[in-house]
């Protein structure tokens, strides 16, 4: 494959309405270029696209280790190290990924106390079965030089996904140094309403259509909800989601913020709550892929309603908020990946609500992971080819 450094430039759109569609049209520009991209209003940063790698399947998790260098993971069941603008497949990874549908490796994190623990968490399917009903697994490790070391597994669900989508997939760390993982509702597959077959979401029996909350080490914490029917936590922190691929940390309220495919429409930004259902199956602002009408109302008491929804669906995966004070104006504000629509959404945050979003590398591709670096840049993974790119504000 060829996987190069490049510089290029991308296209930039102002602030839109969520119900604007995109077409799926992709520009490529020569690698070697350079293009800064004008401010759209008073005090936003002019930004300057780089391509810092290329030639990758899909890159779907990444974070930077606190010398700068970048882990990165393909969905295929690879994972890399890039330094010194090389990047180097790391062996020892569990060798049962099964990346059919949407599953694969996924997401990547890196511990907020790495320095003094070493610690790197992943999540993954596997069909313990050969080819049968698929399973999500977090595990942990250590990197030492381009090995994997002292991987275990924290968590597992059961392995029921027999339709191998809905995984979620996603890690956060909270203020507390608690870990979050996002679990989509996985079963045999997606259907909205009161004749829906796959309940997940609202089961609290079972772990997919939830986020969890673990210690770092695996552990249920003991400030964990207790939920109907329980009489002691759980790892499940809220549940009723369908398939929440973002999740990220609001570095001024300490809330864990979460992005969500919906069906045909109804996509969402929520704030999760300890013990909160946000609706699915039940619920939704959406309909099915068959034209069926979910509920006559996307509320509902006793249902948390989303702070942000599109319609049509843009398909929100990775998210980050910028905290970098080179981002002027636009410190503070939710960066979401879009897979279905192709574009970067910069979500307009004010007062814990998004009051509107602009739209960023517009048919680029499909966003996949969003990340701000250690450097205070943003960096993006994109699709077909797979691809990092920097965003430097100036």
């Amino acid at each position: 494959m060829n996987r190069v450094l490049a510089v290029a430039s991308f296209a930039l759109i102002g602030l839109a309405g969520c119900n604007e569609p995109t077409n799926n049209a992709t520009t490529t520009t020569a690698p070697g270029s350079t293009t800064t991209t004008p401010a759209t209003s008073a005090n936003a940063p002019n930004l300057q696209m780089q391509t810092i790698l290329t030639g990758y399947q899909i890159i779907w998790g990444m974070d930077f280790l606190p010398n700068g260098d970048l882990l990165f993971t393909e969905k295929q069941g690879r994972l890399y190290r890039f330094a010194n603008n090389t990047a180097t497949e790391l062996t020892g990874f569990p060798a049962d990924v099964n990346a059919r549908g949407q599953g694969g490796l996924l997401d990547l994190r890196v511990h907020p106390n790495y320095a003094s623990n070493g610690w790197v968490y992943a999540v993954y399917s596997s069909a313990p079965a050969s080819n049968g009903p698929t399973q999500l697994n977090l595990v942990r490790f250590k990197v030492n030089g381009n090995q994997i070391t002292d991987l275990s597994t924290l968590f597992k669900t059961s392995a029921t996904n027999t339709w191998q989508g809905h995984y979620g997939g996603r890690i956060e760390f909270d203020r507390d140094g608690l870990l979050y993982l996002s679990v989509g509702e996985g079963g045999s597959g997606t259907y909205g309403g009161p004749n829906s077959s796959n309940q997940n979401g609202q089961n609290l029996n079972s772990d997919w259509g939830k986020i969890h909350r673990l210690t770092d080490s695996g552990g249920i914490p003991a400030s964990n909800p207790i939920l109907p029917g329980r009489t002691a936590p759980t790892t499940i922190f809220s549940y009723g989601h369908r398939n929440p691929q973002g999740l990220a940390l609001n570095p001024t309220t300490g809330d864990i913020w979460a992005t969500e495919h919906g069906p045909r429409g109804g996509d969402e930004v929520n704030i999760i709550q300890a013990g909160r259902n946000y609706g699915w199956p039940v619920v939704s602002n959406g309909l099915n892929y068959d034209g069926s009408v979910i509920s006559g109302s996307p509320t509902r008491q006793g249902i948390q309603a989303p702070v942000f929804t599109w319609t049509p669906s843009m398909g929100p995966s990775g998210l980050a908020f910028l905290t970098s004070e080179t981002f002027k104006s636009w410190k503070g504000d939710l960066m979401v990946g879009g897979l279905a629509l192709t574009y970067l959404s910069r979500c307009d945050v004010r007062d814990n609500t998004i009051a509107g979003e602009e739209k960023l590398l517009d048919r680029q591709g499909r966003v996949r992971c969003v990340r701000q670096g250690p450097d205070g840049n943003l960096y993006v993974s994109l699709e077909n080819p797979g691809r990092i790119i920097r965003i430097v504000p100036q």
